[in-house]
């Protein structure tokens, strides 16, 4: 199992947000060493809200990510159809 800290840098790699905000980035990371680390509940439930606020922000940033998806796809093979049926 993956410890916050990993978990953390495996969604940080997917969001595509190091270069944008890297000091939110090293913030998040940190933030999550703390949480595996352990300690009292007041102060792990205090990072780990810090964490959580930190990830809702870096998610805002990430650039949109365009994949075509099925019905993308569908509408793109249709306008294909149309296109070869007209020379016909």
């Amino acid at each position: 199992m993956f410890g916050n800290e990993s978990a953390i840098a495996v969604e940080v790699d997917l969001l595509g947000v190091r270069d944008i905000a890297p000091g939110l980035v090293q913030l998040a990371l940190t933030l999550a060493a703390i949480m595996d680390k352990g300690g009292n509940a007041t102060a792990l439930a205090n990072t780990g809200r810090e964490l959580r606020t930190v990830m809702e922000t870096l998610r805002k940033l990430a650039p949109v990510k365009v994949e075509d998806d099925d019905v993308d796809q569908l509408l793109q093979e249709g306008v294909e159809r149309r296109v070869r049926a007209r020379r016909t």
